[in-house]
């Protein structure tokens, strides 16, 4: 009986594990796909053409062209790439430097108002941008910091999601491990440099992968907050291309997705042991 529920288990996570990726596959092999294939394929969808919309797997004729005509005749997009590192990086480098002090704040020390102060944390946490749009619009128009980068950066750092994850990482490291080191003559700091730092890494990294996610693919602080189309990040690239160009936006969404799979990829390790290391006990 056990084995047929994990039989029926695995089949149903399987499905749907297949029913999620399918959107992504499809987009890879139609990134392959030439303009007229993609016009016969989807013009009814685009205006370009009549009759129904044949989905394909498999390009009949598979061709590089939309990534040569990206890379190569659109130096908006790699003006757009660079933007769009210049604010993501300096944002999760800020995060760290403000966040990790104050996670390590929240989960190790004692205070009055700790929980009022980390409530207000979740619920900032919780609001949507829209709630704070008009607020951040304000402050930065009075700093006159509109349409630069540092309007997306500023912002960027302060937020509360990375405090949130980090804080339970380093409030589950053992007392003991504190209380060993403070008998050893280590201060607050080496303490948090030599062993909350260490032993937290997972959430760090944890929250870096995720705001990494977040910040790349982000559209509505940009579009509120930058005007100069030299200074838009890669996420409102895909927008202004033109159903005449659809092959080229196939390609454009396979590029932009690259950096954070590999990023996935290459930090799965790490939220696997964030999972753990949530657990930890003395």
């Amino acid at each position: 009986m056990k084995a047929k529920k994990s039989y029926l288990s695995n089949l149903l996570l399987t499905m749907v594990g297949i029913l999620m990726i399918f959107p992504v596959v499809l987009m890879v092999f139609n990134s392959l796909m030439g303009p007229e294939e993609l016009k016969e394929a989807y013009g009814s969808v685009l205006g370009t053409g009549s009759g129904r919309v044949s989905m394909r797997l498999l390009p009949d004729f598979p061709t590089l062209k939309p990534f040569v005509e990206l890379l190569l005749d659109s130096p908006d997009f790699f003006v757009m790439f660079w933007n769009s590192c210049r604010q993501v990086f300096p944002v999760l480098i800020g995060q760290l430097v403000v966040g990790m002090p104050a996670a390590w704040a929240f989960g190790r020390y004692q205070f009055r108002g700790r929980r009022a102060l980390f409530l207000l944390y979740m619920i900032l946490m919780v609001m949507p941008f829209q709630v704070t749009m008009v607020s951040s619009y304000l402050v930065l128009t009075k700093l006159s910091l509109m349409d630069t980068h540092l309007a997306i950066i500023l912002p960027g750092i302060f937020s509360t999601f990375p405090v949130f994850i980090m804080e339970k990482f380093f409030r589950a490291i053992p007392d003991s491990l504190i209380e060993a080191a403070q008998i050893d003559g280590a201060g607050p700091l080496q303490i948090f440099l030599s062993i909350g730092i260490p032993l937290g890494i997972s959430g760090v990294m944890s929250s870096f992968i995720l705001n990494f996610l977040e910040f790349w693919n982000a559209i509505e602080a940009p579009m509120s907050f930058l005007k100069t189309k030299a200074r838009m990040p890669l996420s409102l690239y895909l927008p202004e291309i033109t159903t005449d160009q659809v092959s080229v936006s196939f390609a454009a969404s396979v590029i932009m997705m690259l950096p954070a799979i590999l990023g996935f990829l290459w930090g799965q390790e790490y939220l696997q042991q964030g999972i753990v290391a949530s657990g930890l006990k003395e």
